[in-house]
């Protein structure tokens, strides 16, 4: 499989040849706080080829203390990128930063006790297909 994948103002673009073993929601507080989300969503792969296709030298990869945890990004818009881990051996894709559409799904939730306080049963919170408080704003 080939995917094509890009950060938010394009200027990196990239693609992965190959599959992904795993697909993992991570829940750990340093995902939490590099994403400033809930959870990153990362596929990991130990054959998949990376290659810049544009604006590799916009690509800084940042290591936590040296300590492994990894995050690559656009220094323009600062959108995740992909890294590569473990001396080589293990391709990491933040799965938002993909434009094609990927065959696999999340296999499970990493570092759940770890969770924020707030993410807890978010399948039941009301869902938009818009900012639903755009319209009372652009009211007054």
């Amino acid at each position: 499989m080939k995917y094509l994948g890009s950060c938010l103002c394009g200027d990196v673009t990239f693609e992965v040849e190959g599959d992904f073993e795993n697909f993992y929601l991570c829940h750990c507080k340093r995902c939490r706080k590099d994403t400033g989300s809930a959870h990153a969503a990362n596929l990991f792969s130990s054959t998949a080829k990376l290659r810049w296709l544009s604006g590799k030298e916009k690509v800084k990869t940042f290591n936590f203390r040296s300590e492994g945890h990894i995050k690559s990004f656009c220094t323009n818009c600062g959108s995740a990128l992909p890294n590569i881990q473990m001396e080589g051996k293990l391709l990491v894709v933040p799965a938002g930063s993909l434009n094609s559409d990927i065959n696999i799904v999340p296999q499970g939730h990493i570092f759940y006790a770890s969770r924020a306080s707030w993410d807890t049963e978010l399948e039941n919170v009301p869902k938009f297909d818009e900012l639903p408080m755009f319209d009372e704003l652009s009211d007054k």
